[in-house]
């Protein structure tokens, strides 16, 4: 089995997404400081099914079009983009924010549940 190729970093229109999303939760100034703080993020590397678990996110459908669109990218060998994240606090009852790349995290967990994904991840806000 091939493992799944990623790109060094994410693209820009990752961060732009992630930015978009992050303003639906967060208030402007704040969502722009998490932002910023993606950007400035080291790799990381989380197994794919941990990503989920911490998100409380659903594993969407293998059929669902962005997520076969990524299978099929991981089996030609085509390079994803990085995830980006937003880590949680569960004392605050805070779960991880996927920001950008949740179905590139449902398709490696197709692939290999236990698969690495890289990401960037901002600290939580809370």
């Amino acid at each position: 089995m091939k493992k799944p190729q990623w790109k060094k970093k994410p693209d820009a229109k990752d961060y732009d997404a992630a930015l978009n999303y992050l303003s639906l939760l967060f208030a402007d100034a704040q969502a722009k400081a998490l932002h910023d703080a993606l950007k400035k993020a080291k790799m990381a590397e989380r197994d794919a099914k941990d990503l989920l678990r911490a998100s409380g996110l659903p594993l969407l459908p293998r059929d669902e079009p962005h997520v076969d669109a990524d299978l099929r990218r991981i089996h030609k060998g085509k390079a994803l983009s990085p995830v980006l994240l937003v880590q949680g606090n569960m004392t605050a009852r805070v779960p991880l924010i996927v920001a950008d790349g949740y179905h590139r995290i449902c398709a490696i967990c197709y692939f290999d549940e236990s698969a690495p994904v890289p990401c960037h991840m901002a600290p939580c806000p809370v």
